[in-house]
Order: structure tokens, then sequence, then C-alpha cells
């Protein structure tokens, strides 16, 4: 709870230095409020419309509405819960109309490989917390944030991936192509 709220504060910052604007529909309000993410939000939770085009503020904002859902292993809905995987293709799938393959490993080998410094909204930032490569992913939103479901107990989070346990495992970036369809890993 703490870590969404903190989440929600830096976005206000972002709000504040004019990164962000026009208002949010009330819907994502609403979710948070329903989800007791937020007690209370002075004024509307603003629109992320950073310079990356309509599809990326979109799917910002609806991965942002699902701050809270629990985490389930192999889990691939809002209902039931999501893995960071699932997550993922649950994401992009409603967002834009992609389909991503299901794990984590075949994500990445899916999808084109970015510098570090070339990251934006939408694109994929992976992990190894398995000690492996590739096993764990979220979805950068901006200003060093991403949103990924985490571990069992836990639920859909933002987190600083310059926070010490992140860079340490830091395993890449990713962007997906925007055709829409079914994407497969490449061999």
């Amino acid at each position: 709870m703490r870590i969404i709220l903190c989440a929600l504060l830096s976005l206000s910052t972002w709000w504040s230095m004019g990164a962000l604007a026009a208002p949010v529909d009330d819907d994502l309000e609403r979710q948070l409020k329903d989800k007791g993410l937020v007690a209370h939000i002075s004024g509307q939770i603003q629109q992320v419309r950073l310079n990356v085009g309509g599809k990326a503020s979109e799917m910002v904002m609806q991965a942002m509405g699902l701050l809270g859902v629990p985490y389930r292993r192999g889990g691939v809905s809002e209902e039931k819960g999501f893995d960071c995987s699932g997550f993922v293709r649950h994401l992009f799938e409603k967002s834009v109309g992609l389909i991503l393959p299901r794990r984590a490993e075949e994500q990445a080998k899916a999808t084109q490989e970015i510098a570090k410094n070339e990251l934006m909204p939408g694109d994929l930032v992976f992990f190894n917390t398995m000690r492996r490569a590739f096993s764990h992913v979220g979805v950068y939103v901006g200003d060093g944030k991403f949103i990924h479901a985490p571990k069992p107990g836990d639920a859909v989070r933002m987190d600083d991936m310059r926070a010490a346990y992140w860079q340490k495992r830091f395993n890449g970036a990713r962007r997906v192509p925007t055709q829409v369809g079914k994407i497969t890993p490449v061999d």
C-alpha cells in the first residue's frame, strides 16, 4: 500500500512539472478508490500524455488501473490475478491488441532490444530474479518507474528501477513491435 501511494505521489510530481496533461476519465479514479488504493485524491488524477503517442498513454493508464490486483502464479486475468508475464500479456492485448508470448523469456525473444537510456512508456523491462536471464518482466511507465506483478503474496504495483534491488537484477529493455496481431519469439 505504501509503495502504491508513493507511486501516486510520484505521478503527482510529474503532473506538477507539466509532464502529464489532460484530465483522466473518472473511471481510473473510481477504480483506484474502489480497490482501496487511494483514500482521497485531491483533484482529478491526470492522464498520462507523454510524447510517445496515445497508445502508450492508454496502456500506462490501463496498467495503473490494475494496481492492487493480486499476484497469482500462472495468472492471466484481473479477476483471478496475474504473474509478471501474464500481467504484461494481458495489458498489451487489452490496450493495443497485441498478443505476446506467455513466458517472460519468450517475451524478451519476441521483442526488440533497446538501450536503457532509450526507454519510453510502454516498453518492457526485464530482470533476473530467479538466477536466470529474463525471469521477471514489467512495463516501463517513465521517470525510472515500472509496473509489474512482483511475487506471491503481493499485488500489481509500481516500483523504481533505480532501487538497489532492481538495479542489481536489471536484465535489459525491449520494445514491442507496433503491429496488431500475434507476436512470436524469434529463435
